[in-house]
């Protein structure tokens, strides 16, 4: 499966009549755009390590980090590889020892993991074409502006 190198353009909350949901959404070089759509505390810990807010004691992606340094394992990327019935999979590639592990993860996890890690991120090239594209942002607001709200 080909995998296309993603960013994080922004955590947003899509605002309708019907609900409020949090995305993160991830962009590739081409410019499409992948929403994937996480509970409001994924979406608040996602935010904080793309903004590079490092909090005064470790938060629960920064523990694992350190959990993680500490046995001399370090986090190579993430792939988000699928999407199954609205549920998306991915995992992450850790190393260690000069092996490489995978661990499966759910994305929202894997993306505020990686992004602390400084880690790059992945999408597969299926995943990007079926749900990713010309996605409208028009109908999200950033997630800081919402929250000022």
């Amino acid at each position: 499966m080909e995998q296309v190198r993603c960013a994080v353009r922004g955590v947003f909350v899509a605002v309708s009549d019907a609900a409020t949901v949090p995305a993160v959404v991830l962009a590739d070089e081409a410019g499409r755009l992948l929403p994937i759509y996480v509970g409001l505390w994924e979406a608040l810990a996602i935010n904080r390590a793309h903004e590079g807010d490092v909090p005064p004691r470790p938060f629960t992606h920064d523990l694992f980090l350190d959990l993680m340094a500490k046995y001399g394992i370090s986090v190579d990327r993430l792939s988000i590889d699928y999407v199954e019935d609205g549920v998306y999979y991915a995992h992450l590639v850790l190393l260690s020892g000069g092996r490489e592990e995978t661990l499966d993860c759910r994305p929202s996890d894997g993306i505020a993991v990686a992004l602390r890690a400084k880690a790059p991120l992945f999408a597969s090239e299926a995943l990007l074409n079926s749900n990713g594209g010309e996605n409208n942002l028009s109908d999200m607001v950033e997630l800081p502006v919402f929250l000022q709200k």
